[in-house]
């Protein structure tokens, strides 16, 4: 992060803007909005964007040259008089005195910059590229403006309404950050957007009289955080993220994904490797118990989906014999996803009517699969967790009825910018994978819908240098249990 994004209360405080065309006239605009007294200085007259803004008591024009003197009292300086050596001038001199000052359109000579807004009064939204992208920062505040509402605005005025109340029935922050968090993900928030707001009201006052005396109730979520692609993360899974007060994650869940997590919540790693579990597996489940009845809401967060081949049924079913509620939330399978992004459709007319998922790593470590259901034409089979067994593997599918030349591929960290694609045929693949150094996670696809990557391939990743999450190693110690 370059630039550490911060609000400003400029009320009654004084801002200086030097300049008088129609840079200067959009920098005095928002911080009048902002609630400042504005000093403009001009030597010549204001541009007609100003008009508007000269209807307020609080903008004066110094119609003179800019000297350091006009800095005295101000609290926050913009340089845009659009004349290079004066602007340098404006920013070495407000330095000098160590005021905040920004230069229209000049990163490299700002202490801070302007980011795109989208205001919803009391509700703010800034937008920056650090300066590298500005057009690329107005695309997303408009992308963003058609997600949020107007009544957005109205809704936090509701909310500071009844600010002072809920911090009397709730004295932890812990407490008020539920009940905030219960309130508005109710139908409240559509009352308003309805424009219903006394009913809100009422609703909201009934809301705080009814919990303050239950008690606290804990939840667990289940939730699939897909292939490793934040993008292709489920609204819902995004939304129970952030309220959870606890995280408990496992090691295929990439850093990116983590990281759009609640920033306050509490992470538990409980990754596990083939022959090393940071936790076994009915220890997590006793976890989530736990936690729960603690009165946490817990993110229980998986990589790919938590019903295929993540236990996820096991989890659950300990939360049932223990009266915890839960809720699941699927994701996009590793399967599903890593196959897109490598190219392979997984079903094709011409080369598979049929689909199979197998894990490769059974419960007692061997790979006693079911051969002759797996070895049948026609068919696609992606193997999870296969890669340490797959010379037994490709050798038994071999002796099983497939041809030697029958098309293979293993993914590496599929559809992250890691990821990394060896194709070959089960005679040829094992070796080829053993040159390519490949580790988990993968998955291995086996079928004629191969061939079809040189033809399909679509995604040609940069990995950027540091961007390396398969061990971990990389995973920060959050909380020890």
């Amino acid at each position: 992060m370059d630039y550490l994004p911060i609000f400003l209360d400029l009320r009654g405080k004084n801002a200086l803007v030097v300049g008088g065309g129609d840079m200067a006239a959009r920098k005095a605009s928002l911080v009048l909005a902002a609630g400042a007294w504005v000093t403009v200085v001009s030597p010549e007259a204001l541009a007609a964007a100003f008009n508007e803004l000269n209807r307020t008591d609080r903008m004066i024009h110094r119609q003179e040259p800019f000297a350091e003197a006009h800095l005295d009292g101000m609290e926050l300086v913009f340089a845009a008089s659009g004349d290079e050596a004066l602007d340098r001038r404006v920013y070495a001199a407000a330095r000098a005195r160590h005021l905040p000052v920004n230069v229209v359109d000049r990163p490299e000579i700002c202490s801070f910059i302007m980011p795109s807004i989208i205001d919803r009064s009391p509700v703010v939204v800034a937008v920056s590229s650090g300066g590298e992208a500005p057009v690329l920062s107005r695309l997303l505040r408009a992308r963003l403006e058609t997600l949020i509402p107007a009544a957005y605005g109205r809704l936090a005025a509701l909310a500071g309404r009844f600010k002072s109340r809920v911090r009397q029935r709730f004295p932890s922050t812990e407490g008020r950050r539920k009940f905030w968090e219960n309130a508005l993900l109710s139908p409240i928030a559509e009352m308003v957007f309805s424009g219903r707001e006394q009913e809100a009201e009422a609703s909201l006052a009934r809301m705080l009289e009814q919990s303050a005396d239950a008690p606290d109730r804990g939840e667990v979520y289940l939730v699939g955080a897909g292939p490793g692609n934040p993008d292709l993360l489920t609204f819902r899974a995004l939304r129970l993220m952030q309220q959870a007060d606890v995280v408990v994650y496992d090691r295929l869940v990439s850093p990116p994904i983590l990281d759009m997590c609640r920033r306050d919540a509490d992470r538990i790693y409980v990754g596990k490797e083939r022959d090393n579990h940071a936790l076994p597996q009915e220890d997590i489940n006793h976890l989530l118990v736990r936690l729960a009845k603690e009165g946490k809401r817990v993110l229980r967060l998986k990589g790919g989906d938590p019903f295929i081949f993540g236990r996820g049924g096991e989890e659950i079913e300990t939360l049932r014999e223990n009266g915890v509620p839960f809720q699941v939330v699927p994701a996009v399978t590793a399967a599903a996803g890593v196959a897109a992004y490598a190219g392979i459709p997984l079903t094709h007319r011409d080369y598979a009517q049929a689909l199979i998922f197998v894990t490769g790593h059974l419960k007692d470590n061997t790979m006693d699969l079911d051969w002759d259901m797996l070895c049948r034409p026609g068919q696609t089979v992606v193997i999870y967790m296969g890669l340490k067994g797959l010379v037994t593997l490709c050798r038994e599918m071999i002796a099983h009825g497939l041809a030697a030349t029958t098309p293979a591929a293993v993914v590496q960290q599929g559809t992250t910018l890691n990821q990394k694609v060896v194709t070959g045929t089960l005679d040829t693949l094992p070796a080829l994978v053993a040159k390519a150094e490949l580790k988990p996670p993968t998955l291995i696809i086996v079928g004629d819908v191969v061939r079809l990557h040189d033809k399909l391939n679509w995604f040609h990743p940069e990995p950027a240098a540091d961007d390396h999450w398969h061990t971990p190693l990389d995973r920060p110690a959050h909380l020890e249990l």
